[in-house]
């Protein structure tokens, strides 16, 4: 009896699963605030250079900029207004006195600590500071989680976030805002950590796939909650303390949550898994079934699976065979073209001149049926197919931007958001296929790994649109390049679709070799059917 039979037998699909569903499912809607929070947080509003204190009263002149309108980041150097000649042409300055904003409809970090000019590049600078906390805290509460559980883990992510977003909340200088914004992220891969295994721990096999959409589901419906927080607050201090109070809740509540009986397994704890297992049956009307359990009965069912997971393996054996070589470097390719150009559309709505909160519902609504649609082509069509075509489809998307024109926000926007969809489905396909593609030995280091290229792409996105200073189309094409990059490298990957999940590195291989013997035998069939007939002769063969 494996672990999933087990839970099958005493505690799958009551009212446990779906309090527990809930209670996971609940904080990941406010993950997702926390995501894409400087959409908002870090609007640049209208901005134009203070006038000098010697300036004379009236208005203030401000020279033209190449798109006829008045520029951002320059003045006349022209001691007051009444010594402009009529044309408005003249010697220019930095703007020495500071910018005067129009702060009427939301403020910001921009506003707050003129992140604009010459400083702009520190906006981006901070969201890539937010990713680099979720790729370090990955690397990190990986390990604390096989050592401490990950139960405990969950619950001070939980209070991390909590503690450091309403932290940046009241940031007195942009340095310390940083700093709690990476505690941030590196909260929020420590709940993503946890969630992930903790989510299908309790549920039966044929609802893993269910309930991991499920869970999904609730950080796309987050997307809508937060347009409408944002338009509701618009002081960016009040909104940054609204979607992190939450998580004070959410801590408290996450002593409730049980822990992985497997983890307990694993280290040792089967007298407590056992007392679990129980609790949870009895909360699903089972108790009978619940007590007809052994101490005996789980070391001995789960001996094979405590042998397999306690086997020493390291990021070495993700390169042992040519195989898994080529597999590690196809999907570290697709995770990092995915994260990278979906954070390049994700945080770049205020690009495309629409209304931000619109435009923001609409994104987030995208995903919705991407993700279904998602869902049915990995099942009839294939994941290696759905997975290649989804990036191919968001790499041509992105290239397309370059080429329209920036008055036709329509159609710009449009590419936009389809191709924000087909990445969105990108992840969804991903997270399936790397746990079908690598064997059981090596699974969870090879999605360590991927997940890890996710967030290094993540983090790298806001840093390219810095090229933009060189020329406007530049991260466009370093964006499209790499999702069309990424796309062509998933069509190297061998199709899983309806396979038995590998157990070892040599079930790969065998794998392997099976599929490229399928593959030869109708070409065999064709060759031999082209072969032209020798006339018979006597004596040879049959008559």
């Amino acid at each position: 009896m494996t672990f999933a039979e087990l839970v099958d037998r005493v505690a799958s699909n009551g009212p446990f699963q779906f309090l527990h569903t809930v209670l996971l499912g609940l904080p990941i809607l406010g993950m997702a605030n926390h995501n894409l929070l400087q959409i908002f947080t870090a609007a640049t509003p209208t901005h134009h250079c203070r006038p000098p204190p010697n300036a004379s009263a009236g208005p203030w002149v401000l020279p033209m900029g190449r798109n006829g309108k008045p520029e951002t980041c320059l003045r006349f150097t022209y001691p007051s207004n009444a010594s402009l000649p009529n044309d408005t042409q003249g010697a220019t300055e930095p703007c020495l006195d500071g910018w005067t904003y129009d702060v009427s409809s939301r403020d910001s970090i921009v506003a707050e600590w003129d992140l604009v000019c010459n400083s702009n590049k520190l906006k981006e600078l901070a969201q890539s500071i937010f990713m680099a906390g979720i790729l370090i805290g990955g690397l990190m509460l990986g390990a604390l989680s096989d050592r401490f559980g990950r139960k405990p883990i969950l619950t001070c992510s939980y209070l991390l976030l909590a503690a450091s977003g309403s932290g940046a909340a009241f940031s007195p200088t942009f340095p310390t805002y940083a700093v709690f914004r990476f505690l941030c992220g590196f909260g929020i891969s420590g709940i993503t950590l946890s969630t992930v295994i903790l989510n299908v721990e309790w549920v039966s096999t044929r609802m893993r796939a269910i309930k991991s959409i499920l869970v999904g589901y609730f950080y796309t419906f987050g997307q809508f909650i937060l347009p409408g927080l944002a338009y509701a607050i618009p002081q960016w201090r009040w909104l940054q303390l609204t979607v992190s109070i939450p998580f004070f809740a959410f801590f408290l509540l996450s002593w409730w949550q049980p822990e992985s009986i497997r983890w307990m397994v694993l280290s040792g704890r089967s007298s407590k898994a056992l007392k679990t297992l129980r609790q949870v049956a009895a909360f699903n009307g089972k108790k009978e079934e619940g007590q007809k359990l052994s101490l005996e009965e789980i070391k001995l069912n789960t001996q094979k699976e405590v042998a397999l997971a306690k086997a020493k393996r390291s990021v070495a054996d993700l390169f042992r065979t040519p195989i898994l070589r080529r597999m590690t470097f196809c999907l570290s390719l697709a995770w990092f073209s995915t994260g990278f150009a979906y954070y390049s559309l994700a945080m770049g709505v205020e690009e495309f001149g629409v209304n931000l909160y619109i435009l923001q519902l609409i994104f987030g609504g995208v995903d919705v049926p991407a993700k279904f649609i998602t869902m049915l082509a990995i099942s009839y069509l294939g994941r290696h197919t759905t997975e290649a075509a989804l990036l191919l489809l968001a790499g041509g998307c992105i290239l397309s931007l370059i080429f329209v024109p920036a008055d036709l926000m329509t159609l710009r926007t449009v590419l936009a958001v389809f191709g924000k969809g087909c990445l969105s489905g990108s992840f969804s396909c991903l997270f399936l296929f790397t746990s079908e593609l690598y064997p059981t030995v090596t699974r969870q280091t090879g999605m360590g790994i991927s997940n890890m290229w996710a967030r290094v792409g993540s983090m790298t996105a806001p840093l390219v649109k810095i090229t933009a200073e060189l020329k406007p189309f530049i991260p466009n094409v370093i964006f499209g390049s790499i999702a069309l990059l990424g796309g062509s490298a998933a069509l190297f990957l061998p199709e899983t679709l309806n396979r038995p999940l590998p157990e070892t590195i040599e079930d790969v291989e065998n794998w392997s070799l099976r599929a490229k013997e399928s593959k030869q035998e109708p070409e065999a069939e064709k060759a031999s059917q082209r072969i032209p007939l020798q006339p018979h002769e006597p004596g040879l063969g049959p008559s």
